[in-house]
């Protein structure tokens, strides 16, 4: 089976988006929008990587991450954290929480795939 990443996020035109790019480099890309079951989605898909918006319907995108990093069947599964909020603070917060990797929107396609190569180990 390919490579698997789970995006976890509410704005169709940015999920329209990294599908595209994530499936044109191979990867098998899945989708969830909202925050509220988002750990069942997880442990049932059991990505090789995960995307997650930090604001989500239902579900702050860091107690997802908390709750990722504290369940030992995904817990070690690496995590790219987007937001809408570039502050010092917020890089902070995801940073404590367990984040993998950090990114504000807007962002450029090119840099969305390094990071995720780079996560995958590629």
């Amino acid at each position: 089976m390919g490579k698997q990443v789970l995006l976890i996020e509410d704005e169709p035109n940015i999920i329209e988006a990294i599908s595209f790019i994530l499936s044109r480099d191979g990867w098998t890309v899945r989708t969830h929008s909202t925050g509220r079951d988002t750990m069942d989605v997880v442990r049932a898909r059991a990505p090789d990587l995960i995307i997650l918006d930090v604001m989500l319907p239902g579900r702050s995108g860091f107690d997802i991450l908390a709750d990722i990093r504290a369940d030992p069947a995904v817990g070690a599964t690496p995590v790219l954290m987007l937001t809408a909020r570039g502050q010092r603070k917020d890089r902070e917060m995801a940073e404590k929480a367990g984040a993998s990797r950090y990114m504000t929107k807007p962002f450029s396609n090119a840099e969305v795939l390094a990071v995720v190569r780079d996560l995958a180990g590629e």
